[in-house]
């Protein structure tokens, strides 16, 4: 009777150990969840505070205390800030030289991460070192000569000038660098022994094996060749060949009156903003995937 006891004890504190494990761990996760919905909410207030204040009375948005949502959503505010300036070319320069230029980045990443992961050459690591030498440097400190180097070839105020000066990222010679580094060496060694060149082993073996990795920098640089700024308002300066950063900007001063206009500004904001989220929600699955898996396809 004794040892049923205390196997009953035993049995006892096992359930109530296994309870409090359980318990521990539902507040762990609850907590976490809490914390993770708190900076969610930080991070997207803005997004929605604009969206709100595009549908807003100018009264509404300078009312105090400001109301979150307006009495009346006024949707003519969109119509309005698309009628009054060339939205549309704005966002089409800025789709196409974006795409482009992350086109030329994706040839000139793949091809120097390739020379620099599977040639062997004197100097290799300090070309590599040079090259993250080089991404340390201000992008500030490129402009003078650049602009000097495309005036000389006549391609300033030109597309082809904004996509040949952003034709190489460092950062992504470095990110696919990486990526081909995971991919087993058998993988390359059985390509050349089959008698594959090189252009053949960097497209038909590594990149479908690190096919995550180029999708996840070509989101990252595409969003970032998509909000330049800087650069491009130096070396353009027709208005028919505006990004839509400068033409905010220059919105901002006519369209919008320099923000006494506010809801036509939101407006154009919103204008700006919807292809990169668009662009998000549907390649997130790979952007994540590419984060994750550390570039090479199982």
């Amino acid at each position: 009777m004794k040892e049923i006891a205390i196997e009953a004890q035993q049995e006892f504190l096992k359930v109530k150990k296994k309870e409090e494990i359980t318990l521990s761990l539902i507040v762990k996760k609850t907590v976490r969840h809490i914390i993770l919905i708190f900076f969610s909410v930080i991070t997207a207030f803005p997004f929605f505070w604009m969206l709100v204040s595009a549908i807003k009375t100018r009264d509404e948005i300078w009312k105090f205390p400001p109301s979150f949502l307006p009495a009346k959503p006024q949707w003519q505010n969109f119509i309005d800030a698309w009628n009054s300036a060339s939205f549309g070319q704005y966002l089409f320069n800025s789709i196409f030289t974006a795409s482009a230029i992350v086109l030329f980045q994706i040839i000139t990443a793949a091809m120097m991460a390739y020379a620099l992961t599977q040639f062997r050459f004197k100097g290799q690591k300090i070309l590599f070192a040079s090259i993250l030498a080089v991404y340390m440097l201000p992008a500030a400190t490129t402009y003078v000569p650049s602009y000097v180097i495309l005036a000389k070839l006549n391609m300033l105020d030109s597309y082809q000038g904004m996509i040949l000066s952003n034709a190489v990222s460092v950062f992504g010679i470095f990110f696919i660098r990486q990526a081909f580094l995971q991919v087993p060496v058998e993988m390359v060694e059985a390509a050349k022994v089959d008698g594959a060149s090189h252009w053949s082993i960097l497209w038909k073996v590594l990149f479908p094996m690190t096919k995550s990795s180029f999708l996840t920098f070509s989101l990252i640089s595409f969003v970032q060749m998509f909000n330049n700024y800087l650069w491009p308002s130096l070396i353009l300066k027709s208005q028919d060949k505006f990004l839509i950063t400068i033409g905010l900007r220059q919105f901002f001063i006519e369209g919008g009156a320099y923000g006494i206009k506010w809801p036509l500004v939101m407006a154009g904001n919103v204008f700006a903003v919807a292809p990169l989220l668009l662009l998000f929600f549907i390649a997130q699955k790979w952007f994540i995937k590419g984060i994750n898996d550390r570039g090479v396809k199982g």
